[in-house]
């Protein structure tokens, strides 16, 4: 649980941040720290937009949309992170910035047709099954590519990296080796779409931030040490 205010676990989870990009010689703002808010009351992401937090991660739709209507005076960036079913494409496309959990082209097709022409395109990752987990969703390894070519031609998306929540690890390094698999994963679909801006790696949680930052990830999805657990 967390032991102080948002605003002081937002500095608490920046610090961490830097340490973490100077370990590895890594400037500090290549990292984009995105505060996983599901469950979380919007007055908690005033709270944390006030004290400087701009990007925010919802799992849960309809959720989501409430918050951004109470919060339509904040100059918020969403990302949705959590599985979208088909059905439920049209919000996404409508109301947010990013999509950070695609593995599916018929969503990808819905997502590009539904998107407001007055919008920019809708920023997306493709969420990979690093480790081939039956409980998580996401593209296997093997598929990434054939669904990446395929995601990167449709004209209302953007095709900007990867995400992945591997299975946790006990040690730090041996937390590495799926998020460096995922970056090698990033830099081959590099030399596959060349004309695609793939410069991001959606990894790391509050328990394996320093892995994920090592490894290259571009965005940490920060909930816990930010907001305190869950409320459901």
């Amino acid at each position: 649980m967390r032991k102080g205010s948002i605003p002081e676990n937002l500095n608490s989870v920046t610090e961490r941040i830097v340490t973490a990009c100077d370990s590895c010689d890594r400037q500090a703002d290549t990292v984009t720290l995105l505060a996983v808010s599901k469950t979380r009351p919007a007055e908690d992401l005033r709270v944390a937009y006030n004290a400087g937090q701009r990007h925010f991660g919802e799992n849960y739709l309809q959720e989501a949309l409430d918050k951004q209507e109470t919060l339509a005076d904040c100059e918020i960036t969403w990302h949705f992170i959590g599985p979208l079913q088909s059905n439920k494409t049209r919000d996404v496309a409508e109301h947010f910035h990013w999509l950070h959990s695609l593995d599916r082209l018929k969503i990808a097709r819905r997502l590009s047709e539904q998107r407001p022409p007055e919008l920019p395109p809708l920023n997306v990752c493709l969420q990979v099954n690093i480790d081939d987990e039956d409980s998580k969703s996401g593209v296997t390894p093997e598929k990434l590519s054939e669904l990446a070519a395929a995601v990167a031609v449709l004209p209302n998306l953007q095709l900007r990296g990867l995400m992945a929540i591997p299975a946790p690890r006990g040690a730090n390094d041996d937390q590495r080796t799926p998020f460096l698999q995922l970056a090698e994963l990033l830099k081959d679909l590099r030399t596959q779409l060349p004309e695609q801006p793939l410069d991001t790696l959606s990894m790391g949680m509050s328990g394996d931030m320093e892995a994920a930052i090592f490894s290259g990830a571009t965005i940490v999805r920060i909930g816990t040490d930010i907001f305190g657990s869950r409320k459901r």
